[in-house]
């Protein structure tokens, strides 16, 4: 699904943009930073892809992907691909007043240096996050480095963990668009119970693109 005109329209409109009013019904943007909790959203004027767990924002010339797992049909995340980048997206459910990201990132960290990667923690725009560096093999049989950096945001009984891979993840300059993305995101946790961690369903529209998870260059874990 690429996003067209109206959508990259909305993506540059600046977060924090405040309009005059007459009482009219003008878009009224959230106070704080996001990424939000979907019922506190309102009308912020940005033209959300509704993923049922996981409303999220367009970035400009970039395109719209469901990963599923190939054997099980389960959807494993979200991903917006652009030419030079690109940002996953998965949403977990989570302790109401606890902080999972500070528990999953050492396991994360973890994981990557068994599969022979490094990981090293840095303060970011969303606070603690991972630089990794894992060595992978192309297409073409031959090994490379492949960047990235993991975020983790605590929410409201959901916790939203973003991956951004290529340009975004070692180059400051080409991290602002899809930064803010990831803070416009919007999550529907629900109201059913749920165990800590469990991922939350992705509910896949009709136009998405499905492709499958083995060998598009994400992170697992």
């Amino acid at each position: 699904m690429k996003f067209g005109r109206k959508a990259r329209e909305a993506a540059e409109t600046p977060q924090a943009e405040t309009r005059p009013t007459d009482g009219a019904d003008e878009p009224t943007a959230p106070a704080e930073p996001g990424p939000y909790d979907a019922e506190d959203l309102g009308d912020d004027g940005v033209q959300r892809v509704d993923l049922g767990s996981m409303l999220v924002p367009p970035v400009p010339g970039s395109e719209l992907r469901i990963q599923v797992d190939e054997k099980t049909q389960q959807v494993q995340s979200v991903l917006l691909a652009g030419a030079d980048g690109a940002l996953e997206l998965r949403a977990f459910s989570a302790p109401r007043n606890g902080d999972l990201w500070s528990e999953v990132r050492p396991q994360l960290a973890a994981d990557m240096a068994r599969r022979g990667g490094t990981a090293t923690e840095r303060e970011g725009r969303f606070g603690t996050e991972l630089v990794c560096q894992l060595t992978v093999k192309t297409a073409d049989g031959r090994t490379g480095q492949q960047p990235s950096r993991i975020v983790g945001i605590n929410g409201s009984r959901w916790m939203v963990r973003a991956t951004f891979l290529g340009k975004p993840a070692v180059e400051p300059e080409a991290a602002g668009v899809w930064e803010d993305a990831l803070a416009r995101l919007a999550v529907r946790r629900g109201d059913h119970a749920m165990p800590v961690g469990d991922p939350l369903p992705v509910v896949l529209p009709e136009q998405a693109r499905r492709v499958g998870a083995p060998g598009q260059g994400t992170l697992d874990g």
